[in-house]
């Protein structure tokens, strides 16, 4: 969990998409993604995290519904939501946390 601290300890807005590879809905978001990721270019990350492969992170954050989005900046979760968003309300609710 060390490397989630620093992963999340950033200036930048940080999007973070917990899925898992076995689900239809939950893996439906990965295009949505790569235009949220797209349109911010460097001025924010999006970064998926498969729950079968960090079940630890993943409970200590009480994922529970997938897939389950996380806005982190400075360290801090901003926003937080379970279920599926578009690209448009993706882009727009990071760049509410750009500098």
């Amino acid at each position: 969990m060390s490397k989630f601290g620093e992963l999340i300890d950033d200036k930048l807005p940080l999007l973070l998409v917990f899925y898992n590879e076995n689900e239809e809905v939950s893996t439906g978001i990965h295009p949505v993604l790569k235009d949220v990721a797209a349109a911010l270019g460097d001025k924010g990350k999006v970064i998926k995290i498969d729950t079968d492969k960090n079940n630890k992170l993943s409970e200590a954050l009480r994922v529970r519904v997938l897939p389950t989005l996380m806005i982190y900046k400075l360290g801090e979760m901003v926003w937080r939501q379970s279920g599926e968003q578009d690209a448009n309300t993706l882009i727009s609710l990071m760049k509410d946390h750009l500098n």
